[in-house]
């Protein structure tokens, strides 16, 4: 996985409701282990408060999009800055507004 994780996926015939995918008639199942990410309160109540399905769904979500992360190579920091400054940009974050997020009042 790129983070020093163990991971393996078995595919066997579904016999009965099992969580995982099933693939033309085979049924995927995927070791998995448990992370723990801080989040903001905000984040994690949400988070918390949807259906088990849409957890799996998100789950599954993070889970793919952590993999594409890890395992792209690294790219130079000013380009992840520069990109990371146009998104906030896009949010409406001004550098006015940010400057007064970082002031250490």
């Amino acid at each position: 996985l790129g983070i020093g994780q163990a991971s393996s996926t078995h595919l066997r015939r579904p016999t009965q409701a099992l969580p995982g995918v099933t693939v033309r008639g085979y049924h995927k199942t995927m070791v998995t282990q448990a992370i723990s990410i801080p989040l903001d309160p905000a984040t994690a109540t949400a988070y918390e408060s949807v259906t088990d399905r849409e957890r799996r769904q998100l789950q599954l979500l993070l889970r793919l999009r952590l993999r594409e992360l890890t395992e792209q190579p690294p790219r130079p920091l000013a380009d992840v800055l520069d990109e990371a400054a146009r998104a906030a940009a896009a949010r409406g974050l001004t550098g006015d507004i940010l400057r007064d997020l970082l002031a250490d009042d």
